[in-house]
């Protein structure tokens, strides 16, 4: 169970009386009063002042200091009711009673009988203390201040989007992008690079773009071609390519935290999720709007007609975790609700609006009523599922086309109708029979126990009754069996509440401790100076309220100020290896500054208002992704050599101005591609369920039911007599949150648990020992070795300059040719390795030189 951190449980939900402080104290005896001063008050100096005593830190506002403050309360009200003193919250806490099932307290651990006994006498006398503990109730303290002010309201995040003017510079420029670079680099009297040799190039605009490495055929075409657009029409070419959207997609999925399990210790599938995760591939690979990206991942059970794609998309909102037994379900619930504002506030605006959960927003202008509006856009949607099964009509939408859905229709209502007729047919001969039998048979053959009746027939039938029985029967069993006719079901959000209920402020963000004086209704965040909308109340038979198109318009209106300049930034950090916003979902005071905050701008005006008859302009238009990537890989900046100079490394080390372009590794789904791909082995069909490629046994160990959800054998998908068949993009691997194939969790593949803006690139010894002994690569080393000798039959040398060049894509020199044979040599002399051995040694050589894995 996730609970919040230290909360004060004296201080929550509140079901007892209103008498305050403000009520006459009673005279209390000699005797109370020492009764409290000997054997309360030590109780409470003891287990309670530290968090509710007269310090400056009190925990849930709730002091005990005095009888006055015990009275008034804390955030949520007094935790004492003089008029029913057994429903009070303080001895509900105390006893372990509380109605919201809640920790008891204190938190050490339930007191002693004797002690409780003690208090709850002093509750039921009406609280007496001594004059000096009476106290008063201090006046209300002043407002709050709130966190919304004229300074935050600057901040550059929170301005409306201006395209800013193009500064003139002394060096010469290819597009905007580099006059902007320029500048900062001026400044600083810091050169940028010059470009990046044409191999280089090729193989960088290939992993960039497909996400696999280029054939030695296509970086010589390239490389040949001297025409002055030879590189627009390669990023063109690739841009065009179905590899495009399986490798920017991956982008998307990591962000929005794709995975196709639950997580927690059962960790059991989402049904279907594989369609949304093809639905995003589709998207970028058919330059789908981004603004209408937008609004089928948030609202499109919403929008109007038979729209599978849009369906598919509000799968978004099903792919973190879920509890399938929670110990508190309604923390689970809001638990649930926190991760739908947390992944679409950061995803498209990159706000941290999860961090006002509990309380005002830290640092930036967040207050805690903000997140609560939010919270009421999606409360709408129900739970994942109200049991612990996966399959749900909440989670799941039949998304069968029209035609096909009627033909279905028609063969389940006609399979209907014959298996009712047969069972008719059969019941007409068991009451037959059943007249034959003892009296007291044909009375309980009346009521529930028909079944055990039934079962004795075969002694009582009749010859023609048994054949035409079992031939019925038989019939009945086959029908049955039949495979009903095919549908389609994606994993969705459906039939949400059209009247969702009330949404409040939480106390510290306990579901348990609603502030029902501070009602929530559907708003957008009050530092962007927008009214919270009017929202219809939905029609008559409506399957949701209609909120969250309301937010899905304002998400993906061009006027909002932080949806184009994230997705900008987004793009800019997949090509260039940091964003312009190092924080790529967090633009607020937590994250990192913008290094050129003017260019930033510039791109996403650029994004939402194309200008036209220019080189990135066509084909394409406001709100597509592949004009960005024409815009940013047809500048001098991208086709920089990432080679270092000592002088720039000395005036900017970080390349925090751009000066030369980012050498990165290759991420982890790009490694496995690429040792398929050099093996031969990379299946390349496209979209459908996951595979399962084999993982070691010793791996699969260490799940607490080995192998479940992986092996065939207990129901997964590896399948051992075609070992193959999960050899397909690493993008189309299953995706189970507790387990996760090794080569790709080596290489820092994403954490599912939560969005993963940015994959940062560890070295550690595990990825080297497993790049060297794991049975993958060492099958795959074999393959590729095959493979060289299939292709050069006999000629060592060829083979050798063949593994380079696929590897690597450029042309080894001769002497570097004739020392890597010699080194075959050796290893077939020292070890005794035939031909196919010593190949396969070198092969994995070459898969695991710095070369391979790491592009410049």
């Amino acid at each position: 169970m996730r609970t919040l951190p230290h909360l004060s449980i004296l201080a929550l939900v509140v079901t007892c009386g209103q008498l305050t402080a403000a009520d006459p104290a009673p005279k209390f005896s000699s005797e109370q009063v020492g009764f409290y001063e000997k054997e309360v008050k030590p109780l409470l100096q003891k287990h309670c002042f530290k968090c509710h005593g007269a310090g400056e830190k009190i925990k849930g506002g709730l002091s005990l200091s005095t009888r006055a403050l015990t009275l008034t309360g804390g955030d949520t009200g007094t935790a004492v009711d003089l008029t029913s003193p057994e429903k009070s919250l303080f001895l509900l806490a105390i006893t372990n009673k509380r109605p919201d099932g809640g920790d008891v307290m204190p938190p050490s651990g339930k007191l002693p009988d004797a002690d409780i006994a003690v208090l709850t006498k002093w509750v039921k006398e009406k609280l007496p203390v001594s004059a000096a503990d009476l106290g008063s109730v201090e006046p209300a303290p002043a407002e709050k201040a709130s966190v919304i002010t004229e300074e935050a309201k600057k901040y550059w995040a929170y301005q409306p989007v201006k395209r800013p003017a193009v500064p003139a510079v002394k060096t010469p420029t290819r597009n905007p992008i580099d006059a902007f670079l320029a500048a900062k680099r001026e400044a600083k009297s810091i050169p940028g690079n010059g470009p990046a040799d044409r191999v280089a190039l090729v193989r960088r605009a290939y992993y960039d773009l497909l996400g696999l490495p280029p054939t030695p055929e296509q970086v010589d075409a390239f490389v040949n071609d001297k025409s002055p657009n030879a590189f627009a029409k390669l990023v063109d070419e690739l841009l065009a390519s179905p590899h495009y959207g399986e490798k920017w997609g991956r982008h998307w999925l990591d962000v929005v935290r794709f995975a196709e399990t639950n997580g927690y210790e059962r960790d059991g599938p989402k049904p279907n999720a594989w369609r949304f995760r093809d639905y995003v591939i589709r998207s970028f690979n058919a330059d789908k709007r981004y603004d209408q990206f937008i609004r089928e991942q948030i609202a499109g059970d919403e929008m109007p007609g038979d729209n599978a794609d849009a369906v598919i998309a509000t799968g978004f909102y099903r792919l973190g975790l879920w509890d399938d037994e929670p110990a508190d379900r309604e923390q689970a619930l809001y638990d649930g609700y926190d991760d739908l504002v947390t992944v679409t506030g950061q995803t498209f605006l990159a706000m941290t609006l999860n961090c006002a959960r509990c309380h005002d927003h830290k640092k930036d202008p967040i207050p805690q009523v903000d997140y609560y509006k939010l919270v009421a856009f999606f409360r709408d949607i129900r739970p994942f599922s109200d049991t612990r099964g996966t399959s749900s009509s909440t989670n799941s939408t039949d998304i069968t086309p029209a035609d096909r859905r009627k033909v279905y229709e028609g063969e389940l209502k006609e399979r209907q109708e014959k298996l009712a007729e047969l069972t008719k047919k059969m019941v007409a001969i068991e009451d037959e029979a059943i007249k034959t039998m003892p009296a007291q048979d044909q009375r309980a053959a009346e009521g529930a126990d028909r079944p055990q009746v039934v079962a004795k027939l075969p002694q009582v039938f009749t010859n023609e009754q048994r054949r035409n029985y079992n031939r019925l029967k038989r019939e009945r069993v086959d029908l049955e069996k039949k495979p009903m006719p095919n549908q389609q079901f994606a994993l969705s959000v459906n039939n949400c509440d059209p009247t969702p209920p009330p949404v409040f402020v939480l106390a510290r963000g306990n579901p348990h401790a609603p502030k029902e004086k501070e009602l929530c209704q559907p708003g957008f965040p009050t530092i962007l100076g927008l009214p919270d909308p009017e929202i219809a109340a939905a029609k008559g038979g409506s399957k949701t309220s209609g909120r969250r198109t309301v937010l899905a318009n304002w998400i993906a209106s061009g006027s909002n100020p932080m949806t184009a300049r994230v997705m900008a930034n987004r793009v800019w950090q997949h090509h260039f290896g940091r964003g312009i916003v190092p924080s790529p979902s967090d633009f607020g005071k937590l994250g990192e500054t913008s290094t050129h905050p003017e260019l930033l701008d510039w791109l996403a005006s650029e994004f939402v208002e194309p200008t036209a008859g220019q080189p990135w302009s066509v084909p394409g238009e406001a709100w597509t992704l592949k004009r960005l990537h024409r815009l940013l890989m047809l500048s001098d900046a991208y086709q920089m050599s990432s080679t270092a100079n000592a002088k720039a490394l000395a005036a900017d080390p970080s390349n925090g101005l751009f000066w030369r372009f980012n050498m990165r590794r290759l991420v982890a789904e790009e490694v496995r591609d690429s040792i398929l791909s050099m093996a031969g082995k990379l299946k390349l069909e496209a979209f459908g369920p996951s595979v399962f490629p084999r993982i070691p046994q010793e791996v699969l160990a260490g799940q607490s039911v080995p192998g479940n959800g992986w092996l065939l054998s207990r129901g997964g998908g590896y399948d051992p007599k075609n070992p193959d068949q999960g050899n397909r993009r690493s993008v189309y691997v299953h995706v189970k949150r507790s387990l996760q194939v090794p080569i790709l969790i080596n290489h820092d593949q994403a954490d599912t648990d939560s969005s993963c803006p940015v994959r940062y690139t560890t070295t550690v010894p595990t990825q080297a020992l497993g790049m060297l002994n794991s049975e993958f690569t060492n099958e795959m080393a074999a393959a590729f070795a095959s493979k060289l000798m299939s292709a050069a039959p006999g000629d060592l040398s060829k083979q050798v300059a063949r593994a380079i060049r696929l590897t690597t894509g450029r042309t080894p020199s001769d002497s570097e040719v004739q020392k890597d044979v010699a080194f075959i040599q050796t290893m077939k002399e020292k070890h005794r390795l035939s031909d196919e051995e010593a190949l396969a040694r070198y092969a994995l050589l070459e898969l695991n030189a710095n070369e391979f894995v790491y592009l410049d």
